[in-house]
Order: structure tokens, then sequence, then C-alpha cells
């Protein structure tokens, strides 16, 4: 490349975000409202205030609105005080702010993990109780870039090295990312264009984490030729090949696996074990994960593991893997959740619905029994208790694998209602519905392989 169109590139990447930009990298990541209502997480940093003031003036010039969502993380001291600047800055500009809190013990291991896994869990919850149908997230091609290498370095598959999607559909809510393809160095140019200051996480700088030390090492690395832009690009072509794959494991899913209202999964080996491997690693990882109720799948290698063992008849008398139970039954393999694994045990009030164990929506009519019901896993105790009950017939209704991992209710220690086994005594019983986190028809991605980044972005 000319020194010419180095000099012209290095501009580009300095020119601020205008209306007009913005309004193309939006163009194809609808659709949205007549009047759009949009969330955006705002960190305070470079990248998220710079989403702030671009999609606030995007949704306005559509009689749109938008909220900014804050998480005060409370792992730092000056957290708080950050967040409430945000919301100055923000309200300065005619920008609605909330701040939200992440309560309770806070980890010593892992921290950027697991704070980036409650910022999202706060923000899409808000994003639900409210009816907010897209959540605006910030990360930019140098995201996109260090993720690839991050993920190269950990050795990861073509989950990990394709493109960060634009658009994520969750249920009753859109992440979206419009500025993948936009370089950071834009973001804080169109901050400084505005005469908007931000924050920057000392987080960011902390040479102890992995992705802060290949950031330093970008100049190096672009001089190779191993730039942002050809990273990014590199993996948007990995992304089409994965949504490729994508396409035949929804095929095989769709000849290969049963689901059950009650929470488990049929799959048949013989369909499993005649797709190309990563087609079958896909489909099994999926089903793991929707019956499990778990936000990502397991780790590849595990999986890799079960395959083998699956297509070797060494599953003896079953395996357990990423919080469920494999089981081999009847020709076939029994997939359901590791009742080990389920320690969701709440109240339910009359007139009262909840998500429990990340699998099952519970909807306590106001009539109810009157009175707060206790949920909780049926577990082997229970079912023993229950089966001298239920006629056969309605105990064969579910494999007795599957029965101990069922929500049940019970009143001052009675077993009062197990919904899917058709059990009540007197009104006690909720409507249930199955809606786990990653339902079988939507792509799932391996824990090894998922999103990391910045504490703030």
């Amino acid at each position: 490349m000319s020194d010419a169109a180095t000099d012209h590139r290095a501009r580009d990447r300095r020119n601020p975000v205008d209306a007009d930009d913005f309004d193309a990298l939006m163009a194809p990541l609808g659709p949205f409202e007549r009047r759009p209502a949009l969330a955006i997480g705002v960190s305070g940093g470079a990248d998220s205030l710079a989403l702030a003031l671009l999609a606030a003036d995007w949704a306005r010039r559509r009689r749109g609105s938008v909220t900014a969502l804050t998480v005060d993380h409370g792992l730092r001291p000056e957290a708080a005080a950050e967040a409430r600047q945000v919301g100055r800055w923000l309200a300065a500009r005619g920008i609605r702010h909330t701040r939200l809190v992440w309560r309770g013990a806070k980890p010593h291991k892992n921290i950027q993990a697991l704070a980036r896994a409650a910022r999202y869990g706060l923000m899409t919850a808000w994003c639900r109780r409210q009816g907010m149908l897209h959540l605006l997230l910030a990360h930019h091609q140098d995201d996109q870039a260090e993720t690839l290498l991050l993920r190269l370095a950990r050795g990861s598959g073509l989950d990990g090295l394709a493109a960060i999607a634009p658009v994520a559909e969750q249920t009753g809510l859109r992440l979206v990312r419009p500025l993948l393809d936009v370089p950071r160095d834009r973001l804080v140019a169109t901050l400084e264009a505005a005469g908007q200051p931000w924050i920057d996480d000392p987080s960011n700088s902390n040479l102890a984490h992995a992705r802060v030390r290949l950031r330093a090492l970008g100049p190096s690395l672009a001089a190779e030729g191993l730039s942002a832009e050809r990273l990014a690009a590199t993996a948007r072509r990995l992304g089409r090949a994965r949504a490729a794959v994508e396409s035949a494991v929804a095929d095989l899913l769709a000849r290969a696996a049963t689901l059950h209202e009650a929470g488990y999964c049929r799959l048949e080996p013989a369909a499993l074990l005649a797709a190309p491997d990563e087609v079958a690693l896909r489909a099994l990882g999926r089903a793991l994960t929707t019956v499990s109720g778990g936000a990502y799948g397991p780790r590849l290698d595990g999986l890799e593991r079960l395959l083998a063992a699956i297509a070797g008849g060494g599953l003896g008398g079953g395996r357990t893997l990423a919080g469920c139970r494999i089981v081999p039954r009847r020709g076939g393999l029994l997939l359901c959740r590791e009742p080990a694994d389920i320690l969701d045990e709440r109240w339910l009030a009359p007139g009262e619905a909840v998500l429990w164990d990340g699998r099952f929506r519970l909807a306590l009519g106001r009539g109810g029994a009157g009175r707060r019901l206790r949920l909780a896993k049926l577990g082997a105790a229970g079912a023993a208790e229950l089966a001298p009950l239920l006629p056969a017939a309605q105990q064969k209704s579910v494999p007795p694998a599957v029965r101990p991992s069922l929500p049940a209710l019970r009143q001052s220690g009675r077993l009062v209602a197990v919904p899917h086994l058709g059990y009540v005594l007197g009104a006690a019983a909720p409507a249930t519905r199955f809606s786990p986190a990653r339902p079988l028809a939507a792509p799932v991605f391996f824990i090894a392989n998922s999103l990391s980044g910045p504490i703030s972005s």
C-alpha cells in the first residue's frame, strides 16, 4: 500500500461518525417501530457514550426515544460516582438515563467475565420489564479484531473465530450492535467533535487482562498486515461459513430431535452420527443448551468426548454434561436436566409468574391455594413419594430419568402440584410452559467461545 493510501486510511479512522453514517449503519438492522424506543448500554466509556449520542439523534429524527442504562457494578469505589456522572452528561443532552446496581457479593476470580454477565443480565431484565424490544451495544471494529485474536489464542473453532453478530435475537428482545464496522478512533473523534468528555476505566489499561495486552500489540500487528480492518473482515467471512453450518444443524435437528413440553429431548443417534462431525457437535450442543436452560452451550472438548462415546456405544448408564443427563433409552438418546444441578427454590404467590431454573415459566392463578407455595424440583424423594399416588399410565407420560427434574409445588411441606405429571391437589396448579433461554431452533455457541470484552465499553 502506498504512503498516500496509508495516510488516507489513517485520516478515515479519525473522522467523526455523522448522522448520515449512523443512518447507514442502522438501516440493515431493523425492523424498528414507527417511533422506535431503544435502550442503550452506556458505561461512560468513549464507545458507549458515542453510541448514546448517535442513537439519541437517530431516534429523535424518527420521533422515537432512547433510555441509557448504566450498570454500577461496585467493583471500584468510584463506580457509583461515575454512573451518576454519566447520568448528568446525558441529562444535559436530553437523554433519559437509568442506573442499575449489581448487588450482592462480588467475584475475586474471572472478574471481567462475571461482571459482563451481570451487566447483560441487569440490562436485559430491565428491557423485558419495560417492554423494550431493542438493546443497543457499543462493540466496534477493534472489539471484533481483538475478540478474533483472543479466541484464536484459545484454540476456538468456527463459532469463536466468526464475527460478533450485529443482531442477536433473544426471547422478546434484540441485541443490536450498529458499530461493528466502525474503528474506535472514529468514536473518540465523534465525542471530541461534540465536546463530550468520557470516562476511562482503569481496568481497560490493566495488562493483567489478555485483551488489554493484545490491544497494546495492535500497532505491531497492523504493521505485519494484521490490522483491525483485516481481522474484522476475516471474522465476517467466517461468520458466513458459520451461518451455512447452522443451516445444516437446523436441518439435522428437524430430523433427529423431538422436544417434549416437560423439558427433555429425544435424539436419534443414527442421524446424529451420519452427519459431519461439525454439524453433529453443534446439534448435540444446541439440544443440551435448550434442555439445561443455560445461555451458552457446553465446552467443545466435552462435546467431542460425548460424541465419541455415542459413536463407540460407550454411554453405559448415561453421562452428564452442561447440567444435563444423557441416557440411552429405547434405541435413542434421552437428554434431560441433571437434578443435582437444580438449585432454584423460591416462593410462588397467587397471581405471580416466574421463570424457574431458566427453563419453565410458571404462573399461579390469583385464586391459587390462597397462600404462597414453595417451588422447587420434585427430586428423587418427591418422585418416590408421588409414585403410589398416580396411575401407571400417568407416570409413564414422563420418563423416570426426567421426573426428579420437574417443577413441583409444596404447601407446608406437602406436595400439592406437579403439573407435568397431572398431579394437582385443590386449585394449586400453575400454568406451566417450557421456555428456555435458547430454544432448539436458535443457534447457541460453545462456552469457550463466548464473547469476552472489557468491563467498560
